[in-house]
């Protein structure tokens, strides 16, 4: 019997639930949890699609890298700060902290469209500070976001971390198709691009207000009522530091796993995918279009573990470490054979590159929580969550300073 099904029967001998468990009508639940996950990982993808946009704006810079690194070092500070202060719960109530980070998300994706319209000298050295700004504040909400959905999701029935990073996934793909109709809808022309660039931004921040709206129904749901109310039989607020690292030490294994998946990805995606591969036949689609391989892969990978799920965290966490293999692969691609330097074997390893990543942390971020205590839950999916800001901060570095 797992541990929630445990604190089903308690509750029930408590008098915590009247009768039956409501059903997840229409599966809505699942579905907020989805566009939960979509929305927070939609912000980054938008940022890093449009490579081809601000490499027009800021030619002499080093775009991608840059935003990986300000996104991803702004989101571990927040995840560090919330475990440092004793956890989420004790402070913010999980409605405000998700209304505040989809509030800071649309506040960061209006910027660059209106910079592009209103700023006297495009490309300037400020407009480009206000423009890492925003992504600046786009990763301080991300690690809000990400900290109290995984939390939160890591006590419920594991459908539901499924559907988050099925979600997360999911946004990669939409953004891609966003970005490829705009700009292929458009002239291709620096004019053409900046304008499918704006409307892409705009569509994009749409988005997030109807995931900032699905946030706010999701608790007046019956069925997530019903697992609150469930769950506050055993609950336990997140107290002591002793406490965190008690959990972090019983799920060292799978914490490292998922470290190791995100800094092998993010030192490879987007930065060195996005600026030092070239093509002369696909010329500023090249990027787009791998960027748009690997989307779908990643969501591909975390959609197929609505299928199946690996039994063994051992071997999931050993599946990460092979995963190294990917720098003498791409290494061989960059500096091998002139067949091997075309597109299609890049186009492959990107496609594995993503496939993996998206299978393995969906694996590993659905099995751990349930390795420990339901109380002791919340905390498993933060650390496991600060594990992957730690790996993708370290990915991101090490993508600027090395190259394949």
């Amino acid at each position: 019997m797992t541990d929630y099904a445990r604190m089903q029967k308690m509750g029930a001998v408590k008098g915590v639930t009247d009768g039956p468990a409501p059903g997840d009508t229409y599966r809505i639940a699942y579905i907020i949890h989805f566009l939960l996950g979509a929305g927070n990982l939609l912000p980054w993808n938008v940022f890093i699609t449009a490579v081809d946009y601000f490499g027009c704006l800021y030619p002499a810079r080093n775009v991608e890298k840059v935003f990986s690194v300000a996104y991803m070092t702004c989101s571990l500070l927040v995840l560090v700060l919330a475990v440092s202060r004793g956890g989420w719960s004790s402070k913010l109530s999980y409605r405000l902290r998700m209304n505040l980070g989809f509030f800071m998300f649309v506040l960061s994706l209006m910027v660059p469209p209106i910079i592009d319209r209103t700023w006297s000298k495009k490309g300037s050295n400020a407009a480009y500070g206000v423009t890492v700004a925003s992504v600046v504040i786009c990763g301080l909400a991300d690690g809000l976001i990400a900290g109290s959905l995984i939390g939160s999701a890591g006590k419920l029935p594991k459908e539901y971390m499924q559907a988050v990073f099925a979600g997360t996934a999911s946004s990669g793909v939409l953004v891609s198709i966003l970005r490829i109709s705009t700009k292929a809808s458009l002239p291709q022309t620096s004019q053409g691009l900046r304008t499918s660039a704006h409307f892409y931004f705009i569509v994009s921040t749409v988005i997030m207000l109807c995931c900032c709206l699905g946030c706010n129904l999701l608790n007046k749901l019956p069925i997530m009522q019903h697992h609150h109310r469930l769950l506050s039989v055993s609950d336990d607020p997140l107290s002591s530091q002793q406490k965190f690292w008690t959990v972090a030490r019983k799920i060292q294994q799978p914490a490292f796993g998922v470290l190791l998946i995100s800094t092998v990805t993010l030192s490879i995606f987007p930065g060195f995918i996005a600026e030092n591969l070239k093509s002369k036949l696909l010329q500023d689609w090249y990027p787009v279009l791998l960027i748009t391989v690997y989307n779908v892969s990643d969501f591909l990978g975390k959609s197929f573990t609505a299928i199946y799920v690996l039994k063994s965290v051992k071997r999931a966490t050993w599946a990460c470490t092979a995963r190294v293999l990917f720098y003498p692969l791409f290494a061989v691609c960059l500096h091998g054979p002139k067949w091997l330097r075309s597109e299609a074997p890049f186009v492959a390893l990107t496609f594995i590159l993503g496939l993996t990543n998206g299978y393995l942390t969906s694996v590993i971020m659905i099995l751990t929580p349930k390795l420990v205590p339901i109380a002791e839950a919340e905390i498993a999916a933060i650390v496991m969550i600060l594990s992957l800001g730690i790996g993708l901060v370290g990915g991101s570095i090490l993508g600027w300073f090395w190259m394949i």
